[in-house]
């Protein structure tokens, strides 16, 4: 059996935890800032982690 090659879009996007979870980072942080409070400019700097229903199909795509 041939070896499960990684998804190059996804591992740039997506690293796996200690724990196997999956992080990700957040949406709507490249322009339009003027608009964007301050707080929640703030709130997308930091990562988060996938969501259950996310994480079944990305992780066929992260297999290492």
């Amino acid at each position: 059996m041939p070896k499960m090659k990684t998804h190059s879009g996804s591992a740039k996007r997506f690293k796996k935890t200690g724990s196997g979870k999956v992080k990700r980072s957040h949406a709507f942080t490249s322009h339009m800032f003027a608009h964007k409070s301050q707080k929640q400019k703030r709130k997308l700097r930091k990562s988060a982690i996938v969501s259950s229903g996310d994480y079944k199909r990305i992780k066929s795509m992260l297999p290492k």
